[in-house]
């Protein structure tokens, strides 16, 4: 492997048109954003995007957008756009802190919805995984609605999320932008 070039010139070409994506993504979701100024706290309508890369989330290479955003030690609030070689592309809702605090009954009201959307819900105590296994995410689908508003009130973070298939890269585009509406409409409701 190491004598040949190509594979790993194909690897920085996979890597820079995801980037391309997630930068053309980042446009469509700022304009969108603009449309909740008065729905949102300021700080989040005026943050600005975040395009990040690495090489070794649970040893492969990723991406991520996280638009809006903000994080301080206390509070978090983003919407993070992820790519994970070999695996997926999905797209989160954080929130911790006042964010929590502040948005939490929306978002247990927006069960119904959420789960027709097909999203899942962090119930890792580590905030900082991605992976879709079932120690880290549990698809809405499999739990009550006093189940979810359990795990929404008790805990110091919400996260969820939905995840695309690689396969389905010609529509990922498309289909983060998607999650990403329906995010901002379930905080802005």
């Amino acid at each position: 492997m190491v004598i040949r070039a190509d594979w790993i010139l194909t690897k920085n070409s996979v890597i820079q048109k995801t980037k391309q994506l997630l930068a053309a993504l980042q446009t469509e979701q700022q304009t969108l954003l603009r449309s909740y100024e008065n729905k949102l706290p300021e700080e989040i309508i005026t943050s600005s995007p975040k395009i990040s890369k690495g090489e070794n989330y649970k040893g492969l290479p990723w991406l991520v957008l996280d638009y809006p955003r903000y994080f301080n030690k206390e509070h978090a609030f983003a919407i993070r756009m992820f790519f994970w070689w070999g695996n997926f592309f999905s797209g989160t809702l954080h929130l911790s802190g006042i964010y929590k605090r502040k948005y939490e009954e929306r978002i247990i009201r927006s069960f119904e919805l959420l789960k027709t959307k097909k999203f899942s819900i962090c119930i890792n105590d580590d905030q900082w995984e991605h992976h879709f296994e079932m120690t880290n995410y549990l698809p809405l689908h499999n739990i009550t609605a006093y189940q979810f508003e359990e795990l929404i009130s008790k805990r110091s973070f919400i996260k969820l999320s939905k995840k695309i298939p690689l396969e389905k890269w010609n529509d990922a585009e498309k289909k983060l932008l998607e999650i990403f509406s329906q995010l901002t409409n379930t905080l802005a409701d």
